[in-house]
């Protein structure tokens, strides 16, 4: 019997199975697609406090994200790196003294030792403000970071492999039996239907929270997410530099512009209601026509839909504080937890990439008397796999590498750096020449890459690795993402195979 069984590989479920396995305790998490397949990799990819919820008085979560900024750097310098958002002031939105006030707020309210503070800027004599609109005199520049966020997921399901947790992907919990001490959960997974048995069970399926919790308690009906659709496009590079920028709208709300892929520019997002019945989440023309439109406001260059090169949506499940604007609902976790009717189980409503760390620690201190568990904060200073470099050593282990791997192209060596870290070492030990890589794919993908997400970041499909923990399917043709999915099939049949032999 498992002490704790997770159901949902996204952020929020991964950080809860790193944390318990890291005390030792018995962990079984199920996810019915792959790791991040929806919301985890749908965001708009920032370690960030958020600074709009200031508007909304959300002191403390934004006090708690601006205090894990660093710590997440510290922990996945190859995944997390420093970026500078200049924040455009314009007339008729919010007043430079008030951005300039809430950006102060901003700087003090966290931890912050590694991140440059904020500074003004003059836009039409910093090159920064070239792409912009001549309107637009001046501006604020201020720090956050950037997230491979379907990498952070992965990267954390594996550290939890590694401390014994149970991870099982393409695996859906169809039924939840509730006893006085256990639940039994029926699973469907590649090897077929089954079942296992856990002490506590945590319900951390994301938008599916309500639908997991109908599956042991039909009487349930009172919803408790606010489900909203938050979309991106994805257009050729729109300005030069390694910097974002974040455009106030007309409707209060913002949008960020930001360097994406190496020659793509990310833009979004939106906030729309979103309902079960609608399907898996896409973008509309109505929030393509949006973001173009907002983009346009700022950029010299208007954003056209004849720009929008690939589009991605994703639904966060926030708690439902009864806002009217999907907007101004709180991006902030909330727990509920419920052993008055049989064995104990904790649901997890909202939440967000950058606190997932403390949201985990939290999930341990809300079950600490029923699993009997410290709650150190054991997860602060532990890197995940491969980060176990300084927070500014990137250039310095991507030079170490390329020269050890001279054969290699220095964009491919950087690439793999910033996936895996210092993990190269061990996908390209004893390779003396390309063809120790195996087949070559395109866009730097070499069959042993393949292998070693197989091997170690539960990858089943051609899908997982080139748009999860890569974004590599952004850069190949039809022909050479093909390519990677017959390999698949291959495989696939040959592994088959072999299981009907043995």
């Amino acid at each position: 019997m498992f002490d704790l069984a997770i159901i949902g590989g996204g952020i929020n479920g991964v950080g809860i199975a790193r944390d318990a396995a890291g005390r030792d305790l018995k962990v079984l998490l199920v996810e019915r697609d792959d790791m991040a397949a929806h919301t985890s990799s749908a965001s708009t990819k920032l370690v960030h406090g958020g600074l709009r919820y200031l508007e909304h008085y959300e002191f403390s979560l934004v006090r708690k994200a601006l205090q894990e900024r660093e710590v997440l750097l510290r922990n996945a310098p190859h995944i997390i790196w420093p970026m500078r958002f200049v924040l455009p002031v314009d007339e008729g939105m919010r007043p430079a003294w008030l951005l300039r006030l809430g950006l102060f707020l901003y700087d003090h309210l966290g931890t912050r030792s590694l991140l440059p503070g904020t500074k003004s800027l003059n836009l039409h004599k910093d090159l920064r403000g070239k792409p912009l609109q001549k309107r637009l005199k001046k501006a604020f520049a201020y720090s956050d970071c950037w997230v491979e966020d379907a990498r952070l997921v992965a990267l954390t399901a594996r550290d939890a492999k590694e401390r014994g947790a149970d991870i099982r992907v393409q695996t859906e919990c169809v039924g939840i039996a509730r006893s006085a001490d256990h639940w039994t959960l029926q699973l469907n997974g590649p090897d077929g239907a089954g079942s296992e048995q856990a002490k506590v069970l945590v319900n951390a399926a994301g938008p599916w929270v309500d639908p997991v919790t109908a599956l042991y308690d039909q009487s349930s009906n009172a919803a408790k997410l606010r489900l909203v659709k938050g979309s991106h496009i994805v257009i050729a590079r729109k300005f030069e530099g390694d910097h974002s920028y974040i455009f106030q709208n007309k409707d209060d709300r913002i949008i960020f512009a930001i360097p994406y892929e190496g020659n793509h520019t990310l833009i979004g997002t939106t906030d729309q209601p979103w309902s079960y019945d609608e399907g898996p989440a896409k973008i509309s023309d109505g929030e393509i026509d949006y973001l173009c439109a907002a983009a346009s406001e700022y950029f010299a260059q208007p954003v056209t839909r004849e720009h929008v090169q690939w589009t991605y949506s994703g639904v966060r499940p926030l708690f439902d504080d009864k806002s009217q604007s999907a907007s101004t609902v709180t991006r902030d976790y909330v727990f509920d937890y419920n052993d008055q009717d049989g064995a104990p189980v904790l649901s997890v409503f909202g939440g967000k990439i950058t606190t997932y760390r403390v949201l985990a620690r939290q999930a341990m201190k809300a079950l600490k008397a029923v699993l009997h568990v410290d709650t150190d904060d054991w997860t602060k200073s532990v890197p995940l796999p491969g980060g176990d470099f300084p927070a500014d050593g990137f250039d310095a282990l991507t030079a170490e590498y390329a020269k050890q791997w001279d054969f290699l192209d220095k964009d491919i060596i950087a690439r793999l750096v910033r996936a895996y870290g210092t993990d190269c070492a061990q996908i390209l030990d004893d390779v003396k020449d390309p063809s120790g890589l195996g087949t070559y794919f395109g866009a730097g993908l070499y069959e042993a890459e393949l292998n070693w997400v197989i091997a170690h970041e539960f990858v089943t499909r051609a899908e997982d690795i080139l748009w999860r923990r890569s974004k590599l399917g952004l850069h190949m043709s039809e022909a050479e993402k093909a390519a990677v999915a017959q390999w698949f099939a291959v495989r696939a049949t040959k592994t088959k195979a072999a299981g009907a032999v043995s």
